[in-house]
């Protein structure tokens, strides 16, 4: 397995444009491959939009000369010019199944494939592969080039070699690697967040609180946390004096109060219709593309004062520069 030059996309939305635009920012090469020819301008117009962040994120970091971005509709001829495979297709586990054993049938042994998926266990994708053991989960975060953290996962019959490889090759593209002790669906992050999200669709559903009401509770309290250190440390400065141990002894006995819902709720039109009408008010007749360059300015601005206190995603920044910076003095 050489040096990774060029990663092919099988899939190309939202998600598999954000590998692109990364992985063309930072001097790599891309086939994109989708079913679908117009993808084709889809593809194009999104690594378009998302340059200029990426440009003001990577400000002061002398990067490779970019990659070129190639399209095709036939997946096997990607997959026959890559040294790097990342599958972005719908979360259906029968379509990504099928789709993964039809790629690794014609690839090399050696080249690494890799899914985007946010929920599926490797395990369960590498079933009746050839070579399963290079086959790992990347799972990226939207937006997928300015947000660096890619949880990797690798299945029962997956090398620990691949993900070595797996994680040095999305660390020179600037990612922060978090590499999973063990397989579980949702992998952890999405745990997470999923966890959170049945809780707001239960506040709908009893008429609690609206969309808006409900992201003002995070974006203006712990929201402006999250960004700078995960819940724990949060939680641990909360405990003042007594750190951690005096927060969970103070705090811990209300997770025994029935404060949160476990299961989420059924997901009637009733709900459905108030969190699409609510979401569709709070943007204020705003475009996807227009909510897009706010929320991607507002994510270069947190990283770049992140990076001053060499913290959370800010930190991941400097090491990024640094690696580029001591390529650049090799070469």
């Amino acid at each position: 397995m050489n040096k990774i030059k060029t990663i092919g996309l099988l899939g190309t939305g939202v998600i598999g444009a954000g590998w692109a635009a990364r992985a063309l920012h930072t001097g790599i090469n891309v086939v994109a491959s989708d079913i679908d020819p117009k993808m084709e301008d889809w593809i194009n117009e999104a690594v378009e939009n998302a340059l200029p962040s990426l440009q003001s994120l990577t400000e002061g970091i002398t990067l490779p000369p970019k990659g070129k971005l190639t399209f095709t509709t036939d997946p096997i001829s990607m997959s026959q010019q890559v040294d790097f495979i990342q599958e972005n297709i719908p979360e259906v586990l029968d379509i990504k199944r099928k789709s993964l054993k039809s790629i690794a049938e014609v690839t090399n042994k050696e080249i690494i494939i890799s899914s985007s998926t946010s929920g599926f266990m490797p395990t369960e994708l590498q079933q009746g592969m050839t070579f399963p053991e290079r086959f790992i989960v990347g799972h990226p975060f939207n937006p997928v080039y300015l947000c660096p953290l890619v949880e990797i996962v690798g299945g029962k019959e997956t090398s620990d070699k691949v993900k070595k490889i797996a994680k040095i090759f999305y660390e020179s593209m600037g990612m922060h690697t978090l590499m999973l002790r063990k397989e579980v669906p949702g992998h952890i992050s999405d745990r997470l967040q999923e966890a959170m999200w049945r809780e707001i669709l239960h506040a709908l559903n009893d008429d609690i609180a609206t969309t808006g009401e409900l992201d003002e509770s995070i974006v203006y309290g712990p929201g402006l946390r999250w960004s700078i250190m995960g819940m724990n440390q949060i939680y641990m400065i909360a405990g003042g004096k007594g750190g951690a141990r005096h927060f969970i002894e103070q705090f811990g006995p209300a997770l025994k109060w029935p404060w949160s819902h476990l299961k989420a709720p059924e997901l009637s039109n009733e709900i459905i219709d108030r969190f699409v009408e609510g979401v569709e008010a709070q943007s204020q007749g705003k475009s996807i593309r227009e909510m897009e360059k706010i929320r991607d300015e507002c994510l270069v601005a947190i990283q770049k004062v992140l990076s001053k206190h060499n913290m959370g995603a800010g930190k991941t920044l400097n090491e990024f520069k640094k690696k580029i910076e001591s390529i650049n003095k090799k070469s």
